[in-house]
């Protein structure tokens, strides 16, 4: 496993295509954007907090900020590692995740993110409170990954 800059934390891996490139013959930064998504759904996913939860709930944790630093490029055929950890949690509206691309043939990390997220009410797009199904899965989630 590369050198990650938290424990515990939940990774998917991808492989950069052809499509992935951009015109300067590296990943374009929205495909980063969608892997980051990607890795962020598959751990919520992991934690029994998914669509049909959200949907039965009529709430959801949506992206309000992304705060990228792209590091080195990704190349066509490139397998990586993409690992999220939430680090920051109030227990009531929001909660960030941080997330570190790393190409684990070579070990460096090609990116890393902060990603803010609001809990809302599916029905209207406002703000509320997050349900206690919220509560235990991020909260549990949040309690193993900043110990250590």
């Amino acid at each position: 496993m590369p050198d990650l800059d938290f424990p515990h934390p939940h990774c998917i891996q991808v492989q950069a295509c052809q499509q992935d490139i951009d015109d300067l013959g590296h990943v374009n930064n929205a495909v980063y954007v969608r892997w980051i998504t990607d890795c962020a759904w598959s751990h919520s996913n992991a934690l029994g907090v998914d669509m049909q939860v959200y949907r039965q709930l009529d709430r959801a944790m949506a992206m309000t900020r992304h705060e990228i630093d792209y590091l080195a490029p990704a190349l066509a055929g490139d397998m990586l590692e993409v690992a999220t950890w939430i680090r920051e949690y109030d227990e009531r509206l929001t909660m960030a995740r941080r997330f570190q691309i790393v190409r684990p043939v070579d070990g460096v990390t090609l990116l890393r993110a902060r990603t803010t997220f609001a809990c809302i009410e599916l029905s209207s797009g406002k703000a509320r409170r997050m349900p206690p199904e919220f509560k235990t899965a991020y909260g549990r989630a949040f309690g193993e990954q900043s110990a250590g």
